[in-house]
């Protein structure tokens, strides 16, 4: 048997999907898009926002740093392949070649989404829209996140008091 008869076949109809964003304080939102993505595509990439593009975009640091977020989204069996989104789409779509981007639709219809759609027009890339999931938002648990943190610490406090550490 020649050695290019035991590789896998190259299927010319697969499909790439590419799902970018920041992917902070994982929730019911960020696996929504993702199992709306993987239900249509063959490959997903998950494509994950640098600390700094993120402080530089909102003025606030991410809660969960890169490499965690980055691994939080590889142990997801739904995804094939997790990158840093770095560059613009263009710039993520000539390294990673993929064949339709994924977005939440917060962004359909705004400038930057009517941007987005134009730009990965010009190589093919179709860009698909699914319904942002309202309930849930990183911004709105960072906000409850950061609006508890002043009693988590006097909870810590109050529990050194009543249990020194070695002591429970």
């Amino acid at each position: 048997m020649a050695s290019d008869e035991s590789a896998e076949p190259v299927v010319a109809d697969t499909i790439t999907g590419y799902v970018p964003g920041a992917w902070d304080m994982f929730h019911i939102g960020h696996l929504n898009i993702l199992l709306r993505a993987r239900a249509l595509c063959d490959r997903l990439i998950v494509g994950v926002v640098t600390d700094q593009a993120l402080f530089d975009a909102k003025g606030k640091h991410p809660m969960v740093p890169l490499a965690e977020r980055m691994q939080i989204l590889a142990a997801l069996g739904i995804v094939d392949e997790v990158v840093i989104d770095q560059g613009s789409k263009l710039d993520v779509w000539h390294r990673h070649n993929f064949d339709v981007l994924f977005k939440g639709d917060d962004w359909l219809g705004t400038p930057k989404g009517d941007k987005l759609v134009a730009d990965m027009a010009t190589v093919g890339v179709r860009v698909h829209f699914f319904p942002y999931t309202q309930s849930t938002s990183s911004t709105r648990l960072r906000g409850i996140v950061t609006s508890r943190e002043p009693d988590l610490g006097a909870a810590t406090a109050q529990k050194s008091v009543d249990h020194p550490a070695g002591k429970e």
